[in-house]
């Protein structure tokens, strides 16, 4: 156990649930012409968080060099996950550079990302079987995909779509395009429209996770029997 890592994990968790509820008032909040102020501030503090979550990450696995290699690797993912914890919505601001509210939340969504790989590493961190691992990433991303799916759904579509009336039928209408499933309400928005085609293709991307954790989970009784 490293005590510094731990740490470091459960401060950007706890950063990531904040922005994740931060991000959902300010949007259900009916303010739509910018973000607010402490919005702003809470955002930029949890980016500090993340960087150096990142940055602490490069010293802790340059002091193991016995996992060197292995972490040279997955470099690429690692500056990637730097990119997306950049505060571009506070650079923006900064620089008197205001872009409308729609591409403001698209880059809005970019931390939010980041938040959820938080919480799937801290998942795998809780579990020990490596497949219970990849079954509570599917949970993790399904349910959080269709909970930011369906935000942002809200935010572009209220005040456009007759049929969309409160938040909870932008959930369900995100849970029913998650599963397939579909649902009686009908995007009007170029964002809408091509949320409806992306939830229902990462549905049946994730699904064969599903099957995985069901087919070990029988295997396992089968064996024991």
């Amino acid at each position: 156990m490293n005590s510094g890592k731990d740490f470091m994990r459960i401060v950007s968790l706890l950063s990531a649930i904040a922005l994740l509820v931060g991000l959902s008032f300010e949007v259900l909040s009916g303010h739509r012409e910018s973000f607010s102020k402490w919005y702003m501030w809470l955002q930029f503090a949890v980016c500090i968080v993340f960087m150096s979550d990142f940055l602490y990450s490069l010293y802790y696995y340059k002091k193991r060099a016995s996992i060197s290699e292995a972490r040279r690797h997955r470099a690429w993912l690692d500056v990637l996950f730097l990119l997306i914890s950049i505060p571009y919505l506070n650079i923006l601001d900064w620089l008197h550079l205001t872009p409308g509210r729609d591409v403001a939340l698209l880059v809005a969504t970019l931390p939010i990302i980041r938040s959820y790989i938080v919480m799937g590493m801290v998942v795998q961190w809780l579990l020990d079987s490596a497949v219970a691992r990849i079954f509570g990433a599917y949970v993790l991303t399904i349910v959080g995909v269709t909970y930011l799916a369906a935000l942002m759904f809200y935010d572009y579509e209220v005040d456009v779509n007759d049929e969309l009336r409160n938040f909870g039928n932008a959930l369900w209408w995100a849970a029913m395009n998650a599963t397939t499933v579909g649902s009686s309400i009908t995007p009007v928005t170029v964002a809408g429209k091509f949320l409806s085609v992306l939830l229902p293709a990462i549905g049946m991307m994730f699904f064969p996770i599903f099957t995985l954790y069901v087919t070990d989970i029988y295997n396992s009784k089968s064996s024991k029997k």
